[in-house]
């Protein structure tokens, strides 16, 4: 196994330590409000795998699509994630939520939706935009909704760009620093530029044991 940086793992004893605490108040509650979906899902999980283990492997996995959204004048607006939940973190996501009759209903999921693009504004979506070299600034998300399908749950969320970047080199890197959620590029389209000026390209570098990041560079000569 590669050894994790002490930095990352002081990321992951935080995220132990906080969600520890929610679990015990979480079990406390028998009605518990939509908006602890995100931080009862990690809580539950972590009832199953001791802090050692948590270490070595994520809990949480993504799988993930991504659109490159263009301007009208060549800028590029913004980025459009589907991010894709595996069946068993969108089980413990809406435990608690669904009629058995009728399922989760549309209120559910975007109150869920709501909660969940709040929440992971703390860590910048796990997203790191560099223009030229220059770190961007990660705005609060927009358009979002989730989706309940038959694999799970698939989160769709916008981070827009302000103002929209003139640049000929955008980076993005996708990544949890602490490695409890995994998330990976998609099999099949994982990336489109939408409306892009015609010279524009991309190219992804996927996750690999010494590639930690997935990683998305678009080029506009």
């Amino acid at each position: 196994m590669i050894p994790r940086p002490m930095r990352y793992r002081s990321v992951e004893a935080t995220i132990v330590c906080a969600f520890k605490s929610a679990c015990k108040a979480s079990l406390a509650l028998r009605t518990e409000s939509m908006g602890q979906g995100w931080r009862k899902l990690v809580a539950c999980v972590l009832l199953t795998f001791s802090v050692e283990a948590s270490h070595a492997h994520p809990h949480i996995w993504v799988t993930m699509r991504c659109k490159i959204i263009f301007g009208v004048d060549g800028s590029i607006a913004g980025v459009r994630y589907a991010w894709s939940f595996d069946e068993m973190s969108s089980a413990f996501i809406t435990l608690g939520t669904e009629d058995k009759q009728k399922g989760i209903s549309a209120e559910q999921l975007a109150s869920l939706a709501a909660a969940h693009v709040v929440s992971l504004k703390s860590s910048d979506y796990f997203t790191r935009a560099t223009v030229n070299g220059v770190k961007q600034r990660i705005e609060l998300a927009a358009d979002y909704r989730l989706e309940s399908g038959d694999g799970g749950l698939t989160l769709h969320f916008t981070l827009p760009f302000r103002p929209p970047l003139t640049a000929n080199t955008l980076e993005l890197e996708v990544y949890d620093p602490s490695y409890f959620v995994d998330i990976r590029f998609a099999e099949q389209a994982p990336v489109e530029l939408v409306n892009p000026p015609s010279d524009c390209k991309f190219a992804i570098t996927r996750q690999t044991w010494t590639q930690v990041a997935g990683k998305i560079v678009v080029t506009c000569p």
